[in-house]
């Protein structure tokens, strides 16, 4: 349960900011398939499971699985590296932004493909594309240091024996709270509720965090954000490097 206290820390309240988006979770239905069984890997609150098929969660954070919907599936404390289920047990496999959280995410991804006789699903993001964000580049280029070592969607997809990379646009009023989510509405940042869901900005340093939203907040209030990124203004969904990979 390695990850569980960076799960604890982050996951208080993260039901009310991290909900599925429509759009988002269209592109992971669609890739569902007509999947009956369904296992949720880092399952977290459950955003994006289902609810016409039997899903199975697994997620090492009490915190996080206490979030759930009452009427969500079972949840099963345990990792992505040892999932306690035999082979073919689910008949596909999904994985939403937690990827990038697991300690060996080879051997979980392997586990993944191992426990779906049909499409594995995992919406992660291509880090190259990540670190090019308004928000990296302008206010916290140490965020790009925390995810060099996540590996590419194309990885995810080869360690999976093989799949497809989809981009997934993200709209400009995206539902879900994650990094980039807020590209079009950088105020949204300012706000500690927000920030307090998104890893990237939990595993920075408080005082590192709190300077950049300084910055950030005197940018927007002076007209400067707005001068520097008025390309985004007006703009319906952007490519902020969130991929869907899906491996059949």
């Amino acid at each position: 349960m390695a990850d569980e206290p960076r799960y604890d820390r982050i996951g208080i309240g993260y039901s009310a900011t991290r909900r599925p988006d429509p759009r988002i979770e269209w592109f992971i239905r669609d890739a569902l398939g007509d999947s009956c069984s369904v296992v949720n890997v880092g399952a977290g609150a459950g955003s994006y499971e289902p609810d016409d098929r039997a899903v199975v969660g697994v997620e090492p954070s009490l915190t996080m699985a206490s979030q759930r919907s009452s009427e969500a599936g079972p949840v099963i404390r345990a990792i992505a590296e040892h999932l306690p289920f035999s082979q073919g047990a689910f008949d596909a496999a999904m994985a939403v932004l937690t990827v990038h959280h697991w300690p060996d995410p080879d051997t979980g991804l392997r586990e993944l493909r191992r426990v779906a006789a049909g499409p594995v699903v995992v919406f992660t993001f291509d880090h190259r594309v990540h670190s090019r964000q308004w928000l990296v580049t302008d206010y916290l280029p140490q965020m790009a240091e925390l995810d060099r070592s996540v590996p590419s969607p194309e990885a995810i997809a080869q360690a999976l024996g093989g799949g497809t990379v989809t981009v997934v646009p993200v709209p400009a009023d995206c539902l879900d709270g994650f990094l980039h989510a807020f590209w079009a509405r950088p105020d949204a940042y300012l706000d500690p509720a927000v920030r307090a869901s998104i890893s990237g900005f939990a595993l920075l340093p408080p005082e590192m965090v709190t300077e950049a939203m300084v910055r950030l907040g005197d940018d927007l209030s002076t007209g400067r954000w707005h001068d520097r990124h008025s390309d985004l203004l007006g703009g319906n969904a952007i490519d902020t490097g969130y991929r869907l990979v899906v491996s059949d």
